[in-house]
């Protein structure tokens, strides 16, 4: 599939710039503009490779789920969990009132 190849303008970067409340001078606005252009010309060049016959992978490495395992376990106390509170009610944490 042949994608367009696309170009990022000045006012582009001045427009991602203003949506991340960066400011910019002409000289960094003409660098970005540079340096975004020549990213997209490098997955230009990926596109051009032919991927025929390789599956798509969602890691390049098989990768395991490395988390422990979800085991029911007693929970603290109240009172010790509530030990170093610097504020309580009962058996509760207290917390300033947010509207």
């Amino acid at each position: 599939m042949a994608l367009s190849k696309r170009h990022i303008s000045k006012e582009e970067v001045e427009h991602v710039a203003w949506l991340a409340r960066l400011e910019l001078s002409e000289e960094e606005k003409e660098l970005y503009t540079q340096q975004f252009n020549d990213i997209l010309d490098y997955f230009q060049k990926l596109n051009e490779l032919d991927t025929e016959g390789v599956p798509p992978t969602l890691h390049v490495l098989e990768l395991v789920n490395v988390f422990r395992k979800d085991e029911v376990k007693p929970s603290l106390p109240p009172e010790e969990a509530l030990a170093n509170a610097p504020r309580k009610r009962g058996r509760f944490f207290e917390a300033p009132r947010i509207l």
